[in-house]
Parts: structure tokens; sequence; C-alpha cells
């Protein structure tokens, strides 16, 4: 038997159709029941548990209790981005499955990503970063740099750090193929745009709408 982490393990909890619906649909963020989950898997409820015990075994999701409610949601943001990256993989080289409507338009441009902003207008917002020197690289992490605490701040954008959660993340962005940005920056800017009401999310989807005022605020904002 090799040393080193089991890929093996988590690749078979992954892959299975009805437990990756289910990681799915737990990237927007939000905590599902078991109920819910089964019915975004396609499987009865018996069957939605059992998947759901092999993923909180395999620890993919945590649970939580509120009154006789129990809530699944992703262990990690580190999940997350194993979830996205997969995601870009199968649009790369895997069939797709074709679901046609304005949804999938919307995804591209603006979606949820677990807690931050992913899509077409996410993309252009960390290169705008970059541009400004308000994030630098160095080798392959992201630094968030003095100016750009000072910009962030007077924006009243809080900026915390959290242990096992960096600051600044690049999270490979499976519909443009390149970064955008996670960590706790990346969700403390999306909350900001919802809490702005520049932006909405979409009803039972990871897409973020922009209004058009909202548009034109975030452009200013962020890719000015």
């Amino acid at each position: 038997m090799r040393e080193g982490p089991d890929i093996a393990r988590i690749a078979s909890l992954v892959g299975d159709p009805a437990r990756a619906n289910m990681l799915n649909a737990l990237m927007g963020g939000t905590a599902l029941t078991a109920s819910e989950l089964a019915l975004e898997a396609g499987v009865s409820l018996p069957t939605a548990s059992s998947h759901l015990s092999k993923l909180m075994e395999g620890g993919l999701l945590t649970l939580a209790s509120q009154g006789r409610h129990r809530y699944y949601g992703l262990a990690s943001a580190q999940v997350a981005g194993m979830i996205e990256a997969i995601i870009g993989v199968a649009e790369a080289v895997g069939p797709k499955r074709v679901r046609p409507g304005p949804r999938d338009a919307a995804m591209r441009v603006a979606r949820v990503c677990y807690d931050h902003l992913a899509g077409e207008q996410a993309v252009a917002m960390l290169d705008r970063l970059f541009d400004r020197k308000l994030l630098l690289r160095e080798d392959n992490e992201i630094r968030l740099s003095s100016a750009g605490a000072s910009h962030f701040s007077a924006l009243g954008i809080e900026i915390q750090a959290k242990a096992r959660r960096p600051v600044c993340r690049a999270c490979l962005d499976w519909s443009v193929r390149r970064s955008h940005l996670a960590g706790t920056l990346g969700a403390a800017i999306l909350d900001k745009i919802i809490a702005e009401k520049w932006a909405r999310r979409e009803k039972d989807s990871r897409a973020v709408v922009f209004s058009p005022g909202g548009k034109r605020e975030f452009e200013r904002v962020f890719l000015a």
C-alpha cells in the first residue's frame, strides 16, 4: 500500500452521480436539508441519507441542527475549491449536459462559488485588483498590499484572518478557465455586493444577477 493521501477514497465519494449533484447543490453556500438534497440528486430520502452519511464520514460535509431540522453544508472552502476545480476539468474534457436557457449564461457572468463571487465579473475584478496593486502575486500566492488594506477599509469591507483560511486565495474558475478571488476577502466582497443590493441571488441557482445600477457601481468600485 502506498503512503500519502487516499485520493481514490475522495474520488469515489465525489464520483457517484447522486453525491456529485448534492455537492454541487451546496456550492451555493446555503445549507440544505436531506429532503432538499434528495430532490437535487433525484433519489429517495432513504437513499439520500445513505449518501449523506458517506459524505459525512469522508469529511466532505458538516451537519448543523436547528430545532427539528438538520442542515448539511460543505465542510470547508478547501472542499468547495476541489469541487469547483473538478467542474472546470469536466467542462474542459468531459461530455456536457446541456441545459438551455438564460440561467447558464447568467452563471457564466456571475455566480456564487461557496461564499465568494465567481464568473466573468469575478475574474475581471481580480485582474483589476492586480493592475491597481491592491493585491500582489508572490510565487503561487496572493497577498493583500498595504494600499489594498486601506482601500477595502475605506469601502467598509472588513477583512478577517481566520484559522486555516487565507485572506486571499486564487480559485480556478470553470467557466473562464482563469482564477477568481476566494478567501476571507473574496467572501467579504460578495457580502458587500449583496448588502448594497447591487445584485441578487437567483432563486434555486448559484447565479448572481446585477441590476443595471448595481452593475455600474460594481464596475466603478472594482473594475475602474
